[in-house]
Protein backbone atom coordinates (compact mmCIF):
# COMPACT_ATOMS: atom_id res chain seq x y z
CA UNK A 1 0.00 0.00 0.00
CA UNK A 2 1.11 3.56 -0.69
CA UNK A 3 -0.40 5.34 2.29
CA UNK A 4 1.39 8.61 3.05
CA UNK A 5 3.89 7.99 0.26
CA UNK A 6 3.37 10.98 -1.99
CA UNK A 7 6.67 11.28 -3.81
CA UNK A 8 6.95 9.85 -7.29
CA UNK A 9 9.80 7.51 -8.10
CA UNK A 10 9.85 7.91 -11.90
CA UNK A 11 11.36 4.43 -12.22
CA UNK A 12 14.70 5.62 -10.87
CA UNK A 13 16.83 4.96 -7.81
CA UNK A 14 17.17 7.65 -5.16
CA UNK A 15 20.41 9.28 -6.29
CA UNK A 16 19.45 9.21 -9.96
CA UNK A 17 16.01 10.62 -9.15
CA UNK A 18 17.55 13.44 -7.10
CA UNK A 19 19.84 14.36 -10.01
CA UNK A 20 16.88 14.18 -12.39
CA UNK A 21 14.83 16.60 -10.26
CA UNK A 22 17.84 18.94 -10.01
CA UNK A 23 18.13 18.98 -13.78
CA UNK A 24 14.43 19.86 -14.09
CA UNK A 25 14.84 22.67 -11.53
CA UNK A 26 17.86 23.98 -13.42
CA UNK A 27 16.01 23.95 -16.73
CA UNK A 28 13.00 25.75 -15.28
CA UNK A 29 15.07 28.42 -13.53
CA UNK A 30 17.31 29.10 -16.50
CA UNK A 31 14.63 29.03 -19.22
CA UNK A 32 11.60 30.29 -17.31
CA UNK A 33 9.29 27.61 -18.71
CA UNK A 34 9.66 23.99 -19.72
CA UNK A 35 7.46 21.38 -21.34
CA UNK A 36 7.54 18.02 -19.59
CA UNK A 37 5.17 15.28 -18.50
CA UNK A 38 2.43 16.17 -16.06
CA UNK A 39 3.71 14.04 -13.14
CA UNK A 40 7.18 15.57 -13.50
CA UNK A 41 5.75 19.08 -13.50
CA UNK A 42 3.62 18.34 -10.44
CA UNK A 43 6.63 16.93 -8.59
CA UNK A 44 8.81 19.89 -9.59
CA UNK A 45 6.40 22.63 -8.53
CA UNK A 46 6.71 22.44 -4.71
CA UNK A 47 10.50 22.14 -4.88
CA UNK A 48 10.89 25.32 -6.92
CA UNK A 49 8.33 27.22 -4.86
CA UNK A 50 10.08 26.35 -1.59
CA UNK A 51 13.39 27.56 -3.02
CA UNK A 52 11.84 30.88 -4.03
CA UNK A 53 10.19 31.31 -0.63
CA UNK A 54 13.51 30.59 1.10
CA UNK A 55 15.24 33.18 -1.10
CA UNK A 56 12.53 35.76 -0.38
CA UNK A 57 12.81 35.34 3.39
CA UNK A 58 16.58 35.77 3.30
CA UNK A 59 16.48 39.57 3.04
CA UNK A 60 19.99 40.88 3.68
CA UNK A 61 21.21 37.57 5.12
CA UNK A 62 21.73 35.85 1.76
CA UNK A 63 25.00 33.97 2.35
CA UNK A 64 23.53 31.09 4.41
CA UNK A 65 20.56 30.82 2.05
CA UNK A 66 22.87 30.84 -0.96
CA UNK A 67 24.99 28.06 0.53
CA UNK A 68 21.90 25.99 1.34
CA UNK A 69 20.53 26.41 -2.17
CA UNK A 70 23.87 25.53 -3.74
CA UNK A 71 23.97 22.39 -1.61
CA UNK A 72 20.38 21.53 -2.60
CA UNK A 73 21.29 21.98 -6.26
CA UNK A 74 24.43 19.84 -6.01
CA UNK A 75 26.92 22.66 -6.43
CA UNK A 76 25.18 24.58 -9.23
CA UNK A 77 25.99 28.13 -8.16
CA UNK A 78 24.43 29.80 -11.20
CA UNK A 79 20.97 28.39 -10.46
CA UNK A 80 21.04 29.53 -6.83
CA UNK A 81 22.29 32.98 -7.78
CA UNK A 82 19.59 33.40 -10.42
CA UNK A 83 16.86 32.46 -7.93
CA UNK A 84 18.17 34.89 -5.30
CA UNK A 85 19.06 37.81 -7.60
CA UNK A 86 16.45 37.63 -10.40
CA UNK A 87 13.47 35.43 -9.58
CA UNK A 88 12.78 35.97 -5.85
CA UNK A 89 12.68 39.81 -6.05
CA UNK A 90 9.87 39.58 -8.61
CA UNK A 91 7.60 37.91 -6.05
CA UNK A 92 8.09 40.11 -2.98
CA UNK A 93 4.40 41.04 -2.90
CA UNK A 94 3.18 37.53 -3.70
CA UNK A 95 2.47 35.10 -0.85
CA UNK A 96 2.96 31.94 -2.89
CA UNK A 97 1.98 30.29 -6.14
CA UNK A 98 5.01 31.36 -8.13
CA UNK A 99 4.59 28.70 -10.81
CA UNK A 100 1.72 27.45 -12.91
CA UNK A 101 1.21 24.09 -14.55
CA UNK A 102 -0.78 24.16 -17.78
CA UNK A 103 -1.95 20.88 -19.24
CA UNK A 104 -1.10 20.20 -22.87
CA UNK A 105 -2.37 17.54 -25.29
CA UNK A 106 -1.01 14.05 -24.80
CA UNK A 107 2.27 13.14 -26.48
CA UNK A 108 1.68 11.35 -29.77
CA UNK A 109 4.42 8.75 -29.42
CA UNK A 110 3.33 7.15 -26.15
CA UNK A 111 0.22 9.06 -25.07
CA UNK A 112 1.84 10.57 -21.96
CA UNK A 113 0.04 13.50 -20.37
CA UNK A 114 2.12 16.59 -21.09
CA UNK A 115 2.27 19.88 -19.20
CA UNK A 116 3.92 23.26 -19.38
CA UNK A 117 5.36 24.60 -16.12
CA UNK A 118 6.32 28.27 -15.98
CA UNK A 119 6.78 31.16 -13.59
CA UNK A 120 3.73 33.36 -13.12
Amino acid sequence: MRHHNKNRKFGRETTVRRAFIRSLVRSLVMQGRITTTEPRAKELRPIVEKMITRAKRAGDNTVPVLRTMIADMGGQTDVAMKIIKDIAPRYTERAGGYTRVLKLPNRLSDGSAMALIEFV
